[in-house]
């Protein structure tokens, strides 16, 4: 309760009924919406669901949220279509770790439902950064699985060993057939057919590593 934690993806439909109280602020780093640094509205979709499943208030009866008293803060680093540059990504890093609230409140969690196969010099600095920051960061391994845990598939900043990089079971605790396996997975987490928030004030089912990383966010 209390704890602000970010969230790095494609932005969040901030009036959506199960986020609206939940939002303490945000920026936007993409080029979406002509580069306007305060519109980190989601085009997409994606991060929408992460953050419902990180904070979601109760939906149809239930609550979709994994810690639906934390706050949010979201960082647009992702675009319309999902792609995203390592720089727009490392610079809301540094922005999250110098962050404060109106009430100098501190990120304490940085969620990545995100990744690249490109192990990125500057990107690892920034990691350590937030690490060194008192800021536990939470990484998806990725969805390029062979369902084979003998190979490996790496991701970042899933791969790097300051984080928490977390894969996805389904419902019967197997592993899902898309999540990478690599020594540098800590944890698994829901991740197959995961309700959460989506935008137009919707719900929706998604599944990914994408999914489960909230899961072990909050």
């Amino acid at each position: 309760e209390g704890i602000v934690i970010a969230v790095l993806d494609t932005g969040c439909q901030t009036d959506h009924p199960a986020l609206k109280n939940r939002i303490i602020g945000g920026r936007n780093f993409t080029s979406d919406y002509r580069g306007d640094p305060r519109n980190y509205s989601d085009n997409n979709g994606h991060g929408t669901h992460v953050a419902g499943t990180i904070a979601g208030e109760v939906y149809d009866g239930k609550t979709i949220g994994v810690a639906p008293k934390a706050k949010l803060l979201i960082l647009k680093v992702l675009s319309e279509d999902g792609s995203g540059d390592d720089m727009d990504l490392i610079r809301a890093i540094h922005y999250v770790i110098e962050w404060r609230g109106k009430n100098k409140e501190r990120v304490r969690v940085m969620s990545l439902s995100l990744g690249t196969e490109v192990n990125h010099r500057q990107l690892h600095s920034a990691i350590k950064r937030a690490v060194n920051n008192n800021i536990v960061v939470v990484c998806a391994a990725g969805n390029m699985g062979d369902g084979k845990a003998e190979t490996e598939e790496k991701h970042y900043p899933g791969a790097y060993p300051e984080v928490i990089q977390t894969g996805a079971v389904d419902e019967r605790k197997r592993i899902a057939y898309f999540s990478n396996t690599n020594h540098e997975v800590d944890l698994v987490a829901p991740g197959v057919d995961i309700l959460s928030a989506y935008p137009g004030s919707k719900y929706a089912k998604m599944s990914g590593t994408s999914m489960a990383t909230p899961h072990e966010g909050a």
